[in-house]
């Protein structure tokens, strides 16, 4: 959910469908360190792409899910789906982009994506400049072998309603924001009943949920940064480090301690 600042360099790519471009190649790998936070505008490849990080965390926007991308857990684009991106200062982005052409794709549909250690190190060799050709079609081979969904993500549906859309930007702006929702009901002149049921209808998550939510996200990105974890608990509006773990392990699975 978050945006990047006035300060923010913002990226425009081109717009491809799937096999728009011939490319030469079953597997090929970038990767970039930003010295400023980066904003990707609406943008799409002719190839299928995963996403992942050496260091720091970053967020892919599809449609009106954002997704949450980190050392660990990557997100798998199909080609010509249209995506924006933002990464903070300080984030090692990489990428791998697959032919259209050479693979069958491991999903129809945007899915997160487990960068296991073995996946990580054959994704590595694969970044080898002086790879052997029968090294690199034998490591392609072993990369879709593992390449495989992962059980858990972390994405964040964001409600698009105009009834929603100042507590969306709200707490976009500042996770810690601690109205309740009875309190945004009587500042939105609806009953609670009216915006629980905007949630659900947008997001199938009660407004607590999604502001759980909201803030693990947002963590991450600030857990990613090596932020400490009492200084996250209190950006993203918990009393105290306990009550941000246990409330961190209900949305995203994971301790903070164990995600860092």
């Amino acid at each position: 959910m978050r945006r990047a600042g006035e300060r923010a360099e913002t990226r425009a790519l081109p717009v491809y469908g799937a096999g728009d471009l011939e490319v030469p190649f079953v597997i090929r790998g970038m990767s970039e360190e930003l010295e400023r936070e980066t904003a990707w505008e609406p943008h799409s490849h002719p190839t299928h792409e995963l996403l992942w990080n050496q260091r720091g965390a970053s967020t892919a926007t599809i449609d009106s899910r954002v997704w949450t991308i980190t050392p660990s857990l990557g997100l798998w684009i199909p080609a010509g789906t249209l995506h924006t991106g933002y990464a903070g200062a300080g984030t090692w982005y990489r990428t791998a982009h697959f032919g259209v052409h050479a693979i069958e794709p491991i999903a129809e549909e945007p899915v997160a994506v487990q960068i296991t250690p073995l996946l990580r190190l054959l994704l590595d060799r694969l970044a080898e400049p002086e790879l052997a050709e029968e090294s690199r079609a034998l490591t392609e081979r072993m990369v879709l072998d593992v390449l495989k969904p992962a059980d858990a993500c972390l994405i964040v549906q964001a409600p698009q309603g105009r009834l929603l859309r100042p507590i969306v930007e709200a707490l976009d702006r500042d996770p810690a924001d601690a109205r309740t929702l009875g309190e945004w009901a009587e500042a939105l002149g609806v009953s609670p009943r009216t915006i629980t049921r905007a949630f659900h209808a947008e997001t199938e998550l009660s407004f607590s949920q999604w502001q759980a939510a909201i803030r693990a996200q947002r963590a991450v990105m600030l857990l990613a940064e090596g932020m400490p974890v009492e200084e996250v608990a209190e950006r993203v509006g918990y009393a105290s480090a306990s009550a941000f773990g246990a409330a961190f392990r209900r949305t995203t699975g994971w301790t903070p301690s164990r995600f860092r």
